[in-house]
């Protein structure tokens, strides 16, 4: 086993400029979360940040990457260790590249349910800003199939290329985490500044934006952080908040990778403790959504 540790890169760095192609790690039906009614979330590979609580260990790093699965192995001899010739899939890739009209088609298997629903699709990650060009231009496509479009995001890149993408979005769910900038950038590897900066931006070219706070023990569950994130909120003029308390789920995705992780005998908040984070936001006029 591995200690886990994601590389500190930038988006600017790793950004995909292809409007054609993309990479992503999986597409995830009928989910209720991530945006109102039935979704389907396409989540893109890649991501510039080092968030010790990820759950989705798999979206961070941009290359395809193969896997075993010790349940399923035959242990052949001679191993191959090949995803196209493993006999019983324990071998498998994570990521695919996809084009415009495959992932377009993909999607729309689903229109059914969009419509009965009032759901749609949601771009997730890893951080879908890093394949900014490709996601603005598919949204587009959406967009003229009168599909329910959004974006999760925590913002952290340069206005010319979240600007377009959200002004493609019926919503955009922004991910407020660290809100003290040098704790942010020591921590999560990210520029406060420029997410405050995106975040005003949005707000004041009318987009939909719903800001959610993910609550860590030891990170981002404490009242100082909360109070930060509530009066920046508050400044915009924006009364509604998302609450996701952490969890334990993606503890299995990093011993599939041959990771450790640093989270895995942290317990979960209890439901007291995200009662209190609730009122708090309730008590300074916010409505207030726990989960989703």
């Amino acid at each position: 086993m591995t200690s886990f540790a994601a590389p500190r890169i930038s988006c600017e760095v790793v950004e995909s400029c292809d409007e054609e192609v993309a990479r992503i790690f999986n597409i995830q039906r009928y989910s209720l979360n991530d945006g109102q009614g039935i979704r389907t979330v396409v989540f893109f590979k890649g991501c510039p940040h080092t968030c010790p609580w990820c759950a989705n260990p798999e979206s961070i790093s941009p290359r395809i990457e193969t896997v075993r699965r010790e349940s399923k192995c035959l242990h052949c001899t001679p191993c191959l260790r090949d995803a196209d010739e493993c006999p019983s899939g324990a071998f498998e890739r994570i990521g695919r590249d996809v084009t415009l009209d495959e992932l377009e088609r993909e999607v729309m298997k689903d229109d059914v349910f969009f419509r009965t629903s009032g759901g749609g699709v949601t771009l997730s990650g890893g951080e879908v800003l890093m394949q900014a060009a490709f996601a603005t231009r598919f949204l587009q496509r959406l967009r003229r199939w009168g599909v329910h479009c959004a974006i999760e995001t925590a913002g952290d890149a340069p206005a010319r290329r979240l600007l377009p993408l959200a002004k493609a979005c019926d919503e955009v769910l922004f991910d407020l985490k660290i809100m003290e900038p040098e704790r942010a950038r020591e921590i999560v590897a990210m520029n406060m500044p420029r997410v405050v900066a995106n975040l005003r931006m949005l707000v004041a070219e009318g987009v939909n934006v719903i800001p959610r706070l993910p609550l860590i023990p030891g990170y981002t569950l404490t009242h100082e952080n909360m109070q930060r994130a509530l009066t920046l909120l508050l400044s915009l003029g924006i009364k509604q908040l998302h609450l996701l308390p952490f969890h334990l789920y993606g503890e299995p995705k990093y011993r599939l990778l041959g990771q450790q992780w640093g989270m895995k005998d942290v317990p979960a908040p209890t439901e007291q403790i995200i009662a209190q984070m609730r009122e708090m936001a309730e008590n300074a006029g916010f409505q207030v959504t726990t989960g989703g």
